[in-house]
């Protein structure tokens, strides 16, 4: 079997000749062993501050040559296309932000960015221009303007789909994710959400429509399926009580998986770490084809799900960050060995990681990670 039709397969309910395997991401730090030199590829820091400086050419040709590079030398089902691996942003006259120390800039506008150690990346972490913005009702009771791609990051896209779309399973864009709508961001989206509801559901209508006319321009004829990446938990529950997700967003949510299903034909994959179980039930309701991250750490147990929903939503995860990145070799091995005793039979089930091959994964525990599936993915 290829890889496309692995997947397919076992998302029919159907055992494949070997479980799937696939990441929601694998950043630069593991992608540079594989190939064996420095990329753009998943390093969100680097990309940012070459974008700065209008070096887009130079990332766009490292997003699609390493990418080409990388998925013809490493032995996986899946093809995704998260941040830094696809989109580039259109060049501006904007100045680039002045850089005030090490790991510290600030725009014209005032706005502060922080680099993080932690994740390689760059965060907005105080933006003046948001918290001033007062949101009404009426900014949203319009037409909303219609979304396309730049074309520098269609061929990016289309480049290695068009690579790589006989063989593999393809999770390409789409025209965005209502999930959870938090205006101005988490904190002051929840108090958005308690004390001006009337606007959320102004808003999440208009980006429900926005999203859905953006679909043709964004979804590849190509790909086999969208991937979703916005979570919906912390590590104890979720971001809100699961009455207010049906309230505000389960329908909107809904309607999104449904017009993806019957208008492209393409499976609906969702990524979304924390703790859920609260939210499982609106899962299986909204239509999603996968549930990928599956976050031990936040008591996302594989194994209970497998027997609790593991016939009505196929299961993406199995092995945990934390050990990818802090333990040895021998507890990853552990982990695929646990997970496919546990989820293997009956299909439904793809391993990866409880997240992604994130930044500071130990290369030996991928390694281990890859071996261990080889010798126990067979059906």
């Amino acid at each position: 079997m290829t890889g496309k039709e692995r997947v397919l397969t076992t998302l029919s309910g159907q055992e494949p000749d070997r479980v799937p395997i696939g990441e929601f991401a694998i950043d630069f730090d593991t992608v540079e062993k594989i190939i064996g030199h420095e990329t753009y590829v998943r390093a969100k820091a680097k990309s940012q501050i070459a974008f700065w400086q209008g070096r887009h050419d130079e990332v766009a040709e490292s997003y699609l040559n390493d990418q080409l590079e990388l998925y013809r030398k490493i032995d996986i089902d899946i093809i995704t296309f998260p941040m830094a691996t696809w989109e580039i942003p259109p060049e501006t006259d904007e100045p680039a932000p002045r850089r005030i120390d090490a790991a510290t800039w600030e725009d014209r506008h005032g706005r502060v960015y922080k680099y993080s150690e932690m994740t390689a990346d760059i965060t907005c972490i105080h933006d003046p221009v948001a918290e001033q913005r007062v949101f009404t009702v009426e900014e949203f009771d319009c037409p909303p303007p219609l979304l396309r791609p730049d074309p520098r990051s269609w061929k990016i896209l289309d480049a290695l789909i068009q690579a790589f779309k006989k063989e593999k399973f393809i999770c390409g864009p789409s025209g965005g994710e209502i999930g959870i709508l938090f205006l101005g961001g988490i904190e002051r989206g929840c108090l958005e959400l308690l004390q001006n509801p009337d606007v959320v559901r102004q808003a999440t209508a208009f980006y429900l429509a926005q999203q859905n006319e953006a679909d043709p321009y964004f979804i590849h004829p190509d790909s086999d399926a969208v991937l979703w990446g916005a979570d919906f938990g912390f590590k104890t529950g979720p971001l809100i009580s699961p009455r207010m997700f049906d309230d505000f967003f389960l329908s909107a949510n809904r309607d999104r998986v449904r017009k993806i299903h019957d208008r492209f034909d393409k499976k609906v994959m969702k990524h979304c770490c924390g703790n859920i179980t609260a939210l499982l039930d609106a899962f299986l309701q909204i239509g999603y084809d996968a549930y990928q991250s599956i976050q031990a750490s936040a008591d996302m147990d594989i194994c209970r799900l497998k027997q609790s929903i593991g016939d009505r939503i196929t299961l993406w995860g199995g092995v945990s960050l934390e050990n990818l990145v802090s333990g040895t070799p021998e507890q990853v091995r552990q982990d695929v060995r646990r997970s496919m005793q546990c989820a293997k039979n009956g299909g439904k089930f793809i391993l990866g990681a409880s997240h992604s091959i994130a930044v500071g994964t130990k290369y030996d525990n991928y390694m281990a990670m890859l071996d261990e599936y080889h010798r126990l993915s067979a059906y």
